[in-house]
Parts: C-alpha cells; sequence; structure tokens
C-alpha cells in the first residue's frame, strides 16, 4: 500500500510541477489549447526569433526535447521557424545545442527565413508566357 501511495505523490508533485513551470492554472490552459501537450523541462536556450527550447529526459527520446514558439506567432507556428542549428538539435543530429556550440557561420550564409507558402508573402513567379488554359468568367458575355 505504501509503494500506491508513494507513486500517487510522485505523479502528484509531477503534475504540480507542470502547473508551475506552465504558469499556473491559467497559463496551462493557454500552454495546452496552443500545444495540445502540457510538459515540464529545463530551458536548454532561446533562438533569435524568441523561439525556447526546452528538454526532459523522463520522456521517451522522440518527445524530450520540444520547442514552445514565440508568443508574437500565436497560432500560426511552422516547423520552418526553427533555425538550422536548432533543427539539428531537436532532431538528434547533435547533443550538443547551438548554447554549448556555436555553428560556424560564414560571411556567405544568409539569414534563416520561414517558409511563406500559403501566406501573402509567399514567392509567385512571374511568366511572359501565354496560359494554356483559360479561366471561367461569369461576367463575361456569350458570342
Amino acid at each position: 500500500m505504501a509503494k500506491y501511495i508513494t507513486a500517487f505523490l510522485d505523479k502528484a508533485k509531477i503534475s504540480v510541477d507542470i502547473l508551475k513551470q506552465n504558469g499556473g492554472i491559467r497559463g496551462s490552459f493557454y500552454t495546452f489549447f496552443r500545444t495540445d501537450d502540457l510538459k515540464n523541462g529545463t530551458v536548454v536556450g532561446k533562438d533569435k526569433y524568441g523561439n525556447t527550447y526546452y528538454e526532459n529526459n523522463r520522456y521517451f527520446v522522440g518527445r524530450n526535447r520540444w520547442v514552445i514558439y514565440n508568443d508574437n506567432v500565436y497560432l500560426e507556428y511552422d516547423g520552418s521557424q526553427v533555425p538550422a542549428e536548432w533543427y539539428g538539435w531537436l532532431h538528434y543530429k547533435t547533443d550538443l545545442p547551438p548554447t554549448v556550440k556555436p555553428p560556424v557561420h560564414y560571411k556567405w550564409m544568409i539569414d534563416h527565413i520561414e517558409n511563406k507558402s500559403g501566406t501573402e508573402e509567399a514567392y509567385m513567379p512571374c511568366s511572359t508566357t501565354k496560359s494554356k488554359i483559360q479561366a471561367w468568367d461569369p461576367n463575361a458575355k456569350k458570342e
């Protein structure tokens, strides 16, 4: 019976720690609304875009490293908002986060840009060739 009580108390302590780290009950609801998950872990680092990276080895490998995106993006977060150096750490290409071993940066390297597909800022190439397909226009006069 004592081991069940101890297990229950351990789970209760973990639950309280999760609530504390996520900002209490209100913050936990907000985090759960944004990410569909509540976890606690140690902060490994923060990138220049405001994303925060966490790790907790109590969870399974593959779920023990995660990112909480900047609050400015609200629900419009996307995996392409993670810079390459943090992507490598999140996906176990390296065990050293960029805060411990910064990546090599050359003059010719450009800054990270997120994928803008599906937004107003998406790249649309301009074409000079005539379209092979004519779109239907409901207001066009019949001849």
